[in-house]
């Protein structure tokens, strides 16, 4: 047993939320059958998985029937389980309009989050993120689209997801109402949110980063297309913990300082079940660090 583990198990705070360390995401939320969908949003929230992140944009791969069909889908969830609703915080994004990229005007801001509002069947949405940054839209016509939409009461939180450091900042100046989270990618083979000053803004300013992509996609749980030396490491740290090597990627994505809630994809009831097993993982500093040098595939220095 270690003495010391820096795995993560407590509440995070999201406003005036508490969310669990593991969240349930809807990118692969696309499956016809509304039994199924609400069989894997139940097992998400017994799961402790209380956080749910959606977004309009999801849908339009991974088998999905076009744009907004995630929300569609989870509208359809709650609309026949209405009690889902008050077991859930309920995030979504908004901000890409295909064929453009990014839309973050106002105007397009206010029809996103309107369409997604209907789509969901709910009167306000708990977390609110800006999912890209739009280049040719100032900070402070979307500070001021935004903080409109909270008074109004269509959005309670805001946050924004896959922006820079410097880009969350030049929102925050001209917002009215806190930003309480950050949404970027993060797991032992993607480390870019430790050295790109997204945690540290985080441990500064109080946010809560939501991490996407925590295995990589898969591919820390089944092995493909990485540094055998990172497999080696993560294995033989599995071995020791009696578990598997997806529990301790996961368990290595909570144990920054900053407080990041790891978002699971699985479309599996059984491993959205197992991914609870990392609250189970104990690693030590050493540990941690022999993960990140294994990733980079050399020394720090």
């Amino acid at each position: 047993m270690i003495e010391h583990t820096l795995v993560d198990r407590s509440a995070r705070q999201l406003g005036r939320f508490e969310v669990g360390p593991l969240a349930y995401g809807l990118w692969r939320f696309t499956t016809p059958d509304v039994a199924k969908a609400t069989e894997l949003i139940e097992t998400a929230l017994d799961a402790g998985m209380n956080l749910v992140d959606t977004a309009d944009v999801y849908g339009l791969d991974h088998g999905g029937s076009g744009f907004g069909a995630a929300e569609e889908l989870l509208g359809r969830v709650l609309a026949a389980s209405p009690g889902l609703r008050d077991r859930m915080v309920l995030a979504t994004k908004g901000g890409i309009a295909p064929p453009v990229p990014y839309d973050s005007s106002p105007d397009g801001l206010r029809f996103a989050v309107e369409s997604s509002l209907k789509r969901l069947g709910v009167d306000h949405i708990d977390l609110y993120q800006i999912h890209r940054h739009d280049f040719f839209t100032h900070p402070a016509a979307v500070a001021d689209a935004l903080d409109t939409l909270v008074a109004e009461g269509k959005i309670l939180h805001l946050g924004v997801s896959n922006h820079s450091a410097a880009q969350t900042r030049s929102l925050v100046a001209h917002l009215h109402h806190p930003l309480v989270s950050t949404q970027p990618e993060f797991s032992a083979a993607h480390l870019d949110p430790l050295r790109d000053d997204t945690f540290d803004l985080c441990n500064e300013m109080g946010f809560t980063p939501l991490v996407w992509s925590p295995l990589a996609g898969g591919r820390l749980a089944t092995g493909t297309d990485l540094p055998p030396t990172l497999l080696a490491v993560l294995d033989e740290l599995a071995e020791r913990e009696s578990t598997d090597r997806a529990s301790i990627a996961l368990a290595f994505v909570l144990s920054p300082p900053a407080g990041p809630v790891a978002i699971i994809g699985s479309q599996d009831p059984d491993r959205i079940r197992a991914a609870t097993k990392a609250l189970d993982v104990d690693l030590d500093r050493h540990d941690l660090y022999r993960i990140i040098e294994a990733s980079d595939g050399v020394p720090l220095p």
